[in-house]
């Protein structure tokens, strides 16, 4: 149907009344006035006509489909099939789903009907001037196959229809049926929606299943080309004149979601790949939809600057142009999905120039921000503070750790490059010693940025290190145990968007972890193995790992320090950092790891003697709270047993914080509980001194200790422990 010589559905027609503009590689240039139509324009040369830049009017993979149709019956169109796709029409861009922009590419070609079929509504035929013939053919045909009309027709169902298609009703239509005089057969063009989904597994086809596909390939073989229907004058469908296939045009997410002996069993079925948006198609939807915007910053608001296709600028306070915002924060989203995210704003009353949160918005399924919230800065402020009285003796790693987070919430991860994208917000590696904090110092981070420990995940890298371990993290592939259950990883980001993930120990991971690693840090997403794209756009990632201290003497295969307590930071820091690139580059071969990682690496330094004293202090007064709120029994040690205690935890500074609770475990938890343990008369309200402890030759550990209730104020009425395991 066309208005004014335009097909209304959006294709341009390149007619005039009296003659058809030439198009170069549609044959000669018919001259008008001559007696002869065809024949050629004069050999005398002519004054050359101005060359016109090529322009694309439909997408790649329509300019395929339609310029092989006279080899190909079949077709199998997989990828971003249920994406929107940009034509140009009359010098402006519009966009249409899949299926229009085919069906109007083909009605150029002189196709007469385009006929849908999917399993819950079976055959519909679209609006156009041929619908009412083609449905009463399809009508006919399936009454001569014995079927109930009243519901779609299911696979082996399908086959009289499917070849009544291809054929363009021929043999029907040649013998005169309906009105007593052959006719020529019909142009049309089925297209077989969710073709995924007409089996249960394309890899275990039932009978009728594998029955149907055999018919459909015998079919692709048999087809033969329709000629030109009488009714549409050659010069108006430029190549479609020659004879054309009707073609079976199969719609699937993936090229393996059919049969793979059916997609390469015959040279008349060709795949091809319907590509996500590039670059420039997103810049092109975001000015299309810019068009559409009603509020401000939109075309509809009032008049704009300038040409409606050309760049504009603008953006607010930005001084960026909202539109390349708008197409930069959609990387990776479907033109669908920026169409869904401009009815997003318009609900909300985000205007064009702010488009980017409203893409935002649309990924992570969460209006409000927290990083757009000024108690972030406060509670970072405030962090210079208590962070470093929470993680003792690393002044310069909590420095460089909370540089990143204020870079993280200004925004500013990323910035020197040319598109950021959607990176992590912030994204940290800390490497040292054992012991030193850096699980602490996560924690920390959690607590700085979302005022809890809750929005802190921990994922144990040795837990990670079989083969298969990648799928724990986003879901095992269709068809393995635990596809249902989904990715671990996935599952919780899309939960809660916001948070501080901390992967332990990275140097324990399976390679195919650390692949998925490199997808998370350069392009901040992931997709699990049900199709489900999760989003890290907001998220902090914390990689702690114990490489560069130690290495492997390839002499005696023993481990060996790099370096010691009391190195200089300086050095020390050095010496990790060249160490931990010397491992990704050589011993794992994932130099480009390296290179997200940046300058991110936090070295962490040994622990000192003073600050072992105060971690232990500290850890002395946790094991005080803890014996009083569950046993109401207050500790005291004296000026000796400190000492002791202090020489017990300070001594081995290789082991770091950690070392330090497993002296105190050891030399005081665990022979003060056989004390508490071997007294029932030690009860609530009573105190217990530790006055003494003496390691005997055994390694055995015991403590003398003086308790007494609370209501005994002289030392004469306590009871005094000899050095007798399990008695005071």
């Amino acid at each position: 149907m066309r208005r004014n010589g335009v097909d209304i559905h959006g294709t341009e027609d390149t007619r005039s009344h009296g003659d058809r503009t030439h198009r170069p590689g549609h044959g000669p240039r018919l001259v008008k006035g001559r007696n002869d139509a065809t024949e050629h324009a004069p050999e005398r040369p002519e004054r050359p006509e101005r060359p016109e830049p090529p322009e694309r009017t439909v997408p790649l993979f329509v300019e395929e489909l339609t310029s092989t149709l006279g080899v190909h019956s079949q077709y199998v169109l997989h990828g971003n099939i249920q994406d929107l796709h940009l034509v140009h029409r009359r010098s402006r861009d519009a966009h249409h789903p899949l299926a229009e922009v085919v069906w109007n590419a083909l009605r150029r070609l002189g196709y007469q009907a385009l006929i849908r079929y999917d399993q819950i509504r079976g055959f519909r035929v679209v609006p156009g001037p041929e619908q009412l013939m083609v449905e009463e053919l399809l009508r006919v045909t399936q009454q001569s196959g014995g079927r109930d009309r009243h519901r779609p027709p299911v696979l082996m169902e399908m086959e009289p229809q499917l070849r009544g298609i291809v054929t363009g009703w021929a043999e029907h239509r040649r013998a005169g049926h309906g009105n007593g005089r052959p006719l020529e057969p019909l142009r049309v063009v089925l297209l077989i929606e969710h073709a995924a989904r007409l089996t249960t597994d394309v890899t275990r086809l039932t009978e009728s299943e594998r029955d149907f596909f055999v018919s459909c390939l015998e079919l692709a073989e048999q087809a033969r080309p329709v000629p030109l229907p009488p009714g549409v004058p050659p010069s108006s469908v430029s190549t479609g004149a020659a004879p054309l296939f009707n073609p079976v045009i199969w719609l699937a997410e993936g090229e393996r979601d059919l049969p793979n002996w059916l997609v390469s069993g015959s040279e008349r079925i060709r795949t091809i790949a319907v590509p996500d948006p590039d670059a420039d198609e997103r810049r092109r939807m975001a000015a299309l939809l810019r068009h559409e915007h009603p509020g401000p910053g939109g075309d509809r608001w009032g008049p704009s600057d300038g040409d409606g296709d050309g760049p504009r600028t603008g953006g607010g306070a930005t001084g960026k142009d909202p539109v390349d915002a708008f197409a930069r924060a959609s990387v990776g989203l479907p033109l669908r999905a920026m169409r869904q995210s401009l009815e997003l704003a318009v609900a909300r009353g985000i205007p064009f120039d702010a488009m980017p949160d409203a893409v935002r918005m649309y990924r992570l399924g969460v209006e409000k921000n927290p990083w757009r919230r000024d108690e972030i800065r406060q509670r970072i402020i405030e962090g210079e503070r208590t962070v470093p009285e929470r993680v003792l003796g690393q002044e310069a790693a909590v420095s460089m750790t909370l540089d990143i987070l204020k870079r993280a919430a200004m925004g500013l991860s990323g910035a020197q490059a040319t598109s950021p994208g959607h990176r992590p917000r912030g994204v940290l590696f800390f490497a040292g010693p054992t012991g030193t904090g850096k699980t602490e110092l996560a924690k920390a981070v959690a607590s700085v940025l979302f005022d809890s420990d809750q929005a802190y995940l921990r994922f144990d890298m040795s837990e990670f290190s079989a083969s298969h371990s990648a799928d724990r993290l986003v879901g095992a592939p269709p068809g393995y145990v635990g596809y249902e259950a989904g990715g671990e990883l996935t599952t919780a980001v899309r939960a809660n968007p916001f948070r501080v993930i901390l992967f332990d120990e990275i140097e324990k991971a399976d390679k195919g972890v650390l692949d998925k690693f490199l997808q998370v840090l350069e392009d901040g997403r992931l997709t699990d193995g049900q199709g489900v794209t999760t989003y890290f756009s907001e998220c902090v990632l914390i990689f702690t790992s114990n490489l560069g201290v130690q290495r492997t003497d390839p002499q005696t295969d023993e481990r060996e320090w790099i370096v010691r307590p009391g190195t200089p930071y300086r050095e020390l820091a050095r010496t990790v950092r060249l160490n931990v690139k010397r491992h990704f580059e050589h011993v794992i071969g994932r130099p480009e790891l390296m290179n997200r990682l940046g300058g991110n690496v936090v070295v962490f330094d040994f622990i000192s003697g003073e600050v072992a004293e105060r971690i232990m202090r500290l850890q002395i007064d946790n094991i005080r709270r803890q014996l009083l709120a569950e046993h109401d029994i207050s500790l005291e040690l004296s000026p000796h047993a400190r000492a002791q205690l202090t020489e017990y935890c300070t001594h081995d500074q290789w082991n770091g914080g950690r070392g330090i609770g497993m002296a105190l475990e050891t030399h005081l938890i665990n022979p003060l509980a056989r004390v508490l343990f071997a007294d029932p008369a030690i009860g609530a309200g009573w105190t217990v001194s530790v006055q003494e402890i003496h390691e005997r030759a055994d390694g055995l550990v015991e403590i003398r200790t003086d308790a007494s209730p609370a209501s005994l104020a002289s030392p004469a009425s306590s009871a005094s422990s000899a050095f007798v395991p399990g008695q005071r």
